[in-house]
Order: structure tokens, then C-alpha cells, then sequence
């Protein structure tokens, strides 16, 4: 068994302390802010030992049976909000109505798995009718950040060949832009409705829930005739389960609990390029 340790600048010191706490038969540093810990003897004690000390000091750890690399995978699937960007796009373009709490706290409840996604982005939306539609461009140009480590993971894929998909329970609006800007290959979401320059309050056809998320990775692998275990998937949100859980390597994200849990990955402290010293 491996273990991946990995921080953030300056952590060279804490990853050599939790790395000698897994008494490893060799230790291969990947860069200055990662390390694997080859050959461990693995038992479910010390694995509770290394999680807590590793979170303690803010070090992602990662359990891998034997070295995996970039070149077994052909797609990178991820979600938007909370993960390829920093913000829930809905809950911005909310604060331009003045409706931002009421609508972060569903969209909250929603990515918990509290909450149907479907039903609660109905009722989110709901709440954006009259907003004028320049209200999305503004929270374009003002608002929407990329990820830490968003850019270096996608050129560092794209290098290497593999096709990117964008899936969302967000909107085309920030989907269709993001395609352009970051020569992604594919995208969908949701469509917002509107009429006369002022969003309707509904979308215009399906709404890109936990299932179809989950199609469309499975559609975009059969296009490319490859299978979902050729596929890395990304998310933070419940609502991300499902296509996670037909990729070859799940990523949690920053992601809630219920994510982590399930994920074959959980990035708590670095950014997304954490996934590519997993992948070396």
C-alpha cells in the first residue's frame, strides 16, 4: 500500500513528520509539496493515525494500491460550481435580486443531499424572476474565480491528451464562456429562460440533475469509445454522486462530507492539481 502526501507551499517539514510516522520501505518525493510513502504495512489503526495528524497539519492523504498514472485515463469530468470555480453561480447572480441567503442556504441543503436537486432548483430560479439578464455578466466579470490549481490541472491534462467535460447544475451562461476561455471540449448545464432581456424564473428544457449528470459522462465515454474507468470525475456536491461513482478515479473537491465519504480522492487542502502527483 502507498499513501500521497501532499500540502501547500512551505510544508516540506510536515509532510517528512507524518511520512515517518507510516514507517515506509522508501519514500519518493514527487515535488517539494508532494510525497509517497511506498510499501506501507497498512492497518485500519494506523490509517486513523496518519488521517488525523495529516488533517491536523492541513496535508491531503491519499491511500493507492500500487502507482497509477495520467496515461490509464482518457476524460476529465468536472462540476462546476464549488469545483472547477470558486462560487455557486446561482447564489451571485441571487445577490444581485438581494435574495442571496434564502438562496445560498437551499443551494447548501441541496449539496448536502438534504434537499431533492431537481425540486430545489426549481424554487432557487423561482426566486431570479425580473432579474435583468445583465445580471449573469456581472457575475461573470466580477465574481467568477477558477478553482486553486484549476488551470495547471487542465493544462497538465490537456498536454497529456485526455478530452474535458464541464457538467453542471449550473448554467450555459458561465458553461459556454468557460469553453471557450479554457479550450475545454465539452459542457453542459442548464439553460436559463430569457424573455426581453429579464430572466423568467424558469429553464428551458431538463433540468441537469444527479442522473443526468451521470448520462452525460456516460455519453461523452461512448462517443469517444472508451469506458467510464478510463474516466477521472470531479465534484464536491451530492448531486455529483452518481457520476462519480462510474469513473476510475472519483475526486472529492473541497466537498461535503457525503462526497468525501464515497470519493476515491478527497482534496481538503490543496487545489485541484493535487490530482497530478497521484498520477505520476
Amino acid at each position: 500500500m502507498n499513501l500521497v502526501l501532499q500540502g501547500l507551499d512551505d510544508c516540506k517539514a510536515r509532510l517528512e513528520r507524518i511520512a515517518a510516522l507510516t514507517a515506509p520501505t522508501n519514500l519518493t518525493w514527487l515535488s517539494e509539496r508532494a510525497v509517497r510513502c511506498e510499501g506501507i504495512a497498512f492497518s485500519p489503526a494506523l490509517r486513523q493515525t496518519i488521517e488525523v495528524a495529516a488533517h491536523a497539519a492541513q496535508l491531503d492523504a491519499t491511500y493507492m494500491v500500487g502507482i497509477r498514472h495520467l496515461s490509464e485515463f482518457k476524460l476529465v469530468a468536472m462540476d462546476m460550481d464549488s469545483t472547477f470555480i470558486t462560487i455557486e453561480c446561482i447564489d451571485e447572480i441571487a445577490d444581485m435580486q438581494g435574495l442571496k441567503p434564502q438562496v445560498a442556504a437551499i443551494t447548501e441543503a441541496a449539496m448536502r443531499g438534504e434537499l431533492d436537486f431537481a425540486a430545489s432548483l426549481t424554487r432557487r430560479v423561482a426566486l431570479l424572476e425580473g432579474l435583468d439578464a445583465s445580471a449573469l455578466e456581472r457575475v461573470y466579470e466580477e465574481r467568477l474565480r477558477l478553482s486553486p490549481g484549476a488551470e495547471t490541472m487542465l493544462k497538465a491534462v490537456q498536454a497529456a491528451g485526455l478530452k474535458t467535460l464541464l457538467v453542471s447544475g449550473g448554467f450555459t451562461f458561465f458553461t459556454s464562456r468557460l469553453k471557450a476561455r479554457m479550450g475545454l471540449d465539452y459542457t453542459h448545464a442548464n439553460e436559463l429562460e430569457i424573455v426581453d432581456g429579464k430572466l423568467t424564473g424558469k429553464v428551458i428544457g431538463g433540468i441537469v440533475d444527479a442522473d443526468e449528470k451521470k448520462r452525460t459522462v456516460e455519453r461523452v465515454c461512448a462517443e469517444l469509445g472508451i469506458s467510464p474507468a478510463q474516466a477521472i470525475v470531479m465534484g464536491d456536491g451530492a448531486n455529483d454522486l452518481k457520476m462519480m461513482g462510474i469513473a476510475g478515479l472519483s475526486v472529492a473537491f473541497r466537498a461535503k462530507p457525503v462526497v468525501r465519504e464515497q470519493a476515491s480522492v478527497a482534496l481538503n487542502f490543496v487545489g485541484l492539481d493535487g490530482i497530478l502527483p497521484l498520477l505520476a
